[in-house]
């Protein structure tokens, strides 16, 4: 996927819009905002820096098995070598698999350190 930010406000009560965009062969599955799109609408809730980060999280989407916040918590840890991400996902919404969820998280996580090595 490829992502494209709308707006970035960094700080606590601010957030962010973004959309995700499926590659153009992808078959397998469709967007939640548009048939190649996920867009997310996102408030931070907490900005403990470098450690921690608690994000609100809602879909831009027309399907009522989306809508509802999410809260996604990213905590960073220094080990040997880098540093350790976790993210923690609570209250998906109903239409959100956490299987497909915890992929999507696992790719992300491998793409960013794949950027970083």
């Amino acid at each position: 996927m490829t992502g494209h930010v709308h707006e970035f406000d960094a700080r606590v009560g601010g957030g962010y819009r973004m959309s995700l965009f499926y590659p153009p062969n992808e078959r397998n599955f469709r967007g939640k905002t548009s048939d190649k799109e996920d867009m997310v609408n996102v408030r931070f809730m907490e900005l403990a820096s470098p450690r921690r980060i608690v994000e609100a999280v809602s879909f831009v989407t027309a399907d009522p098995a989306l809508l509802g916040e999410m809260t996604m918590t990213a905590t960073f840890e220094e080990v040997s070598g880098g540093t350790e991400v976790t993210l923690v996902f609570e209250n998906l919404p109903p239409g959100l698999r956490a299987e497909d969820n915890e992929a999507g998280s696992r790719l992300s996580l491998e793409q960013l350190a794949r950027r970083f090595e």
